[in-house]
Formats: structure tokens, C-alpha cells, sequence
């Protein structure tokens, strides 16, 4: 009788650890929602729970704790347009063509850039090819409802290339700008395909996306939805309010504010520290906005249906543009061949499967956004035809995913000083091809994460195969090069270079005290709506 009750009490326990386990792991939705939340310009560190100290993003962070942490997430490449429309058709850069961001020079007329380099970059693709197919198109075969809020900067109107032209529904903000040059970071915002509301003035661009966001949100209880929060934040021109940038000033203060800010990079200055204020109060802003959004998500009774990916489109600005931010312990950053450069932030929230910040260090790419919502979404595979990118799901069934070679190509000088080059990523090796003299770089990143020490000497087999493996597959891909310049003058370049080093740089340092100073006061445009609320 008492091995009876013993055996009752035994299954009457196992029925409660199998229903215990069914509420923490239930069934995968057949169609579940995504919200793709992509921040521009965000570095690799610049957040809480990717290590920053100085930067405050409880919201964001709350994302990578509940999902999986991909520690080796890169972007496609090092600068905006070239990604975004890599993370859109899951393809490499060149294979679609937008090599450059859509608006830099080419040519001849990167010389009017000043920059005075051996070489001139080659043309590429203006907009969006309208033959591949995107991550709503994809979507969309299923049923899918979609949506777009902020950058685009893949087209415009007049080259039928705008969200709404490549499988998006609603286009809230997106067309041809790289940044909010129409109206800034506060209402009124003066974007064609976002409407300005008075009682909107004082918001700020990233809760007004997040407004839209929700809005859409919302509405979309009987259907299956893509969302795609894609803030023009944290793009220069940087702009916070004023009461962010004294928080954050007085935490660089209590931090310890260091003598130095800047080093000097191959050819730029590159910032040290993450002590700039007023980006940190801007990357605040897309946190709050953020979590407006999973709110809305959570009082919409949808949270546990909806699929979360949040990235970057590159690394963070070290140098050129508002110098904003350090990437440590990554070398470089936007712009740069180096992984400041090209590794970012990626978090992938499957609410059904309970990763709770798990780390995963298999190299992944934004090339792989598409394949893994259109298997979680049970899509056919050759619904968006050849793509480069890999489906994510087997790493997240805790599968691992074969090693495979990643590709990058970016044949022009950035603004942040990158130079032309080539990358092949394959295991533990990075190597970097550089087109202006055709040498290359070797790193071994498992020991070597800040590219301090180039093996290209040391290791001449791995170089010399992993050059050929890169320059076939840019031949197969049909990859266009820089070409010689003919004006090219040693000396106006090595005075240039001096300009960099000599003038640029102590400016630099100039005004980043300055911005610590605790009566510093900005351009008379903002703070935050100050001024135009006057």
C-alpha cells in the first residue's frame, strides 16, 4: 500500500514537471510576429549588457536577457546603405551592388572629399534592385501584415525604391535621407512620410517612431505582423536633451573624466573613451523608445507570440562623422575593415525557446535575418531565392551551425577613415586584402581581438590561401575595384594626413572638454525642442 501511494505521489509529480515544462517552453506558434528593431550607428559596446559602464540601456538590455546574446554578430558591412540592403535580401554586398552609402562620390568627384588618395572609388548601385526579394516580400507569401518606421536610405520615390516599393504596407519616416537632416531629433521633424502632430512638439524622432510603431502594433491582433523599428538614431548630428547630457555629464565626472580622448588611427583621430554626454543621452532615448514598445507588445497580450531581433547596421562612430563613441576592446569602428567596424550587437528573442542570455559565439551575419524569420514563419526556403544568409533556428535548437566563410567588400575610403579593402572571415582567421597596394592583413581573432597583431608574415600558407578563396569568390561575385588616380601626389597626401594629426586632433580634444564644462551649451537649434518651442 505504501509503494501504491509512493507511485501516485511519483506520476502525480511527474505530471506536474511536464505541465511546469509545457508553460515554460510552449508550442512554436505556426506564424508567429517579428519586430526587427535596427539601430544606426550603434557600437558594439554601447550598451549595458554588452559591457558599457557609461551608457544606461535597461530596456534593450531586457531583450538580450530574455533571448540569445550572438557575441560574434557582424553586419554585412562597415557603413549604412551597403548592410541594410545585405540584412533586407539576405545577400553580400556585392552581389546586390550598393557598395557605398547611396549619396558618397565616386570617381572623379571623390576628390572634391579632399582626402587626396591614391585611388578613386568605383560606381555602385543607386537603389534597391527590385529582384530581390526582401524580408517582407518573403513575409508577405504567408499573410503577413508589414510595416516600416524610420531610415531607409535605400532609394527613393522617384527610383520606385522606398519600404512601401520592396513589400512593406506602411512606411512611417523611410526614404532617400542617411540622417534626420530635415528636422533633427526633436518635432517638428519636417520628414515627408512622417506627419508632424502639435501635439508632438518636444518629442523626440525616436519615440515619435516608436509611437508609429505601437500604433501599428495595436491594431494587429487578428493576423500575422513584421515590424521593423528602424531608428535614425544614434546617427550624427547627435542631439539629447538637456537634462540627459547633465545626467550623463555628471556621471563622466563621478566616472573620472581621463586628460586624453583621442589616438591617432592610420589616417583619422580615433575616440578613446565612452564619455561623450550628449550621444549617451541620445542612445538613452532609443532605449526609452524601445521599451515603449515592448509594453505595447506586453498589453497587447502578444509578447509571448513575437519574435525579437535587435542589431546595428555597423559599428560605431570612433572616428569621422560626431566622433562619438570607442568600440574597445574592438579595433576601429564604422567604416573600418577592423571588427569595430563590422561586429555589432545582435539579439535574438524567441520567446518560446528560453534562452535567458545565453551566449552564443558562432560567427552570424544580418545576411541571416531573412532565412530565420522565413523558417520560423514556415516559409519555403526558395521563397526569396539564392540568398548567402544561413537560418538561424539550428543554433537556437541548440544545434550547431557548419563553419562557413563570411565575405566582405567596401572598394571605397570611408568617411571615418577605412580604407578600400576586402575580408574574408573563416574560423578562428581574419584576413583583411587592401586595394590600394594589395597587401594583406592576418589575424587570428580567438586571441587576437583587437587586430594588434597581423600573422600575414608568420602564417604565409593560411594568407596565401585565404587571398585566393577571397579574390575567387569577389570574381564570381562580380565585384567592382577602385581604380588608380592620376592626380595622386605623395606629398599633398602626407600633408593631409599632418592636417589630421596636428590640427584635427587637438580640435577634437578641445571640444570634447568643452562638452564636459558644466555650464557647455550646444548650438542655438537645441536643446532638445528648446528653441523651437519659442
Amino acid at each position: 500500500m505504501l509503494r501504491k501511494s509512493r507511485q501516485l505521489l511519483s506520476f502525480l509529480f511527474l505530471v506536474l514537471f511536464l505541465l511546469h515544462g509545457c508553460k515554460d517552453n510552449p508550442e512554436a506558434p505556426a506564424q508567429p510576429n517579428f519586430l526587427l528593431i535596427l539601430v544606426d550607428d550603434l557600437g558594439y559596446t554601447d550598451l549595458g549588457v554588452m559591457g558599457s559602464p557609461y551608457y544606461e540601456t535597461p530596456h534593450i538590455d531586457q531583450i538580450a536577457r530574455e533571448g540569445m546574446i550572438f557575441t560574434e554578430g557582424y553586419a554585412a558591412c562597415a557603413v549604412c546603405s551597403p548592410s541594410r540592403a545585405s540584412l533586407m535580401t539576405g545577400t553580400f554586398v556585392p552581389r546586390h551592388g550598393i557598395t557605398d552609402y547611396i549619396g558618397a562620390p565616386v570617381g572623379a568627384d571623390w576628390r572634391r572629399m579632399d582626402r587626396r588618395t591614391k585611388l578613386l572609388p568605383p560606381d555602385y548601385q543607386r537603389f534597391l534592385p527590385h529582384h530581390f526579394t526582401t524580408i517582407p516580400e518573403a513575409l508577405k507569401t504567408a499573410g503577413y501584415n508589414t510595416f516600416f518606421a524610420g531610415k531607409w536610405h535605400l532609394g527613393s520615390e522617384g527610383e520606385g525604391s522606398l519600404p512601401t516599393d520592396h513589400g512593406f504596407d506602411i512606411n512611417q519616416g523611410g526614404f532617400h535621407a542617411g540622417g534626420p537632416y530635415t528636422g533633427g531629433y526633436f518635432s517638428p521633424f519636417n520628414n515627408p512620410y512622417l506627419k508632424d502632430r502639435p501635439e508632438e512638439v518636444g518629442m523626440s524622432l525616436s519615440m515619435k517612431l516608436a509611437k508609429e510603431t505601437r500604433a501599428f502594433i495595436e491594431t494587429q491582433q487578428d493576423q500575422p505582423f513584421l515590424a521593423v523599428l528602424s531608428f535614425y538614431a544614434v546617427h550624427a548630428p547627435i542631439q539629447t536633451s538637456e537634462e540627459k547630457w547633465s545626467y550623463y555629464r555628471n556621471k563622466a565626472d563621478s566616472m573620472g573624466i581621463a586628460e586624453t580622448g583621442f589616438e591617432m588611427e592610420r589616417v583619422l583621430p580615433i575616440r578613446q573613451q565612452q564619455d561623450n554626454p550628449v550621444y549617451a543621452g541620445l542612445v538613452e532615448q532609443v532605449d526609452e523608445a524601445v521599451g515603449q514598445v515592448l509594453a505595447t507588445l506586453k498589453a497587447q497580450g502578444l509578447d509571448e507570440n513575437t519574435v525579437i531581433l535587435f542589431t546595428s547596421d555597423h559599428g560605431g562612430v570612433a572616428s569621422g562623422d560626431a566622433y562619438a563613441t570607442n568600440n574597445a576592446p574592438l579595433r576601429g569602428g564604422k567604416g573600418y575593415q577592423w571588427e569595430g567596424g563590422l561586429r555589432v550587437p545582435f539579439f535574438l528573442k524567441v520567446p518560446w525557446l528560453k534562452h535567458r542570455g545565453q551566449k552564443n559565439n558562432t560567427p552570424v551575419m544580418n545576411t541571416d535575418i531573412l532565412p530565420t524569420f522565413m523558417e520560423l514563419a514556415q516559409v519555403p526556403p526558395d521563397a526569396a531565392g539564392q540568398i548567402d544568409g544561413k537560418s538561424l533556428v539550428p543554433i537556437l535548437q541548440a544545434q550547431i551551425l557548419p563553419e562557413r566563410p563570411l565575405y566582405w567588400h567596401y572598394p571605397h575610403y570611408g568617411n571615418q577613415g577605412g580604407e578600400p579593402h576586402a575580408v574574408l572571415r573563416q574560423g578562428k582567421w581574419k584576413l583583411i586584402h587592401y586595394w590600394e597596394d594589395d597587401r594583406d592583413e592576418l589575424y587570428d581573432l580567438s586571441t587576437d581581438l583587437a587586430e594588434q597583431n597581423d600573422l600575414a608574415a608568420s602564417q604565409p600558407d593560411i594568407t596565401r590561401e585565404m587571398r585566393k578563396q577571397l579574390l575567387n569568390w569577389l570574381e564570381q561575385a562580380n565585384a567592382t575595384y577602385p581604380t588608380p588616380d592620376s592626380l595622386f601626389n605623395p606629398a599633398a597626401y602626407a600633408e593631409k594626413l599632418a592636417f589630421f594629426s596636428d590640427t584635427l586632433r587637438p580640435r577634437l580634444e578641445r571640444q570634447r572638454k568643452e562638452m564636459l564644462q558644466p555650464h557647455w551649451q550646444p548650438n542655438d537649434d537645441w536643446w532638445g525642442s528648446d528653441a523651437k518651442k519659442e
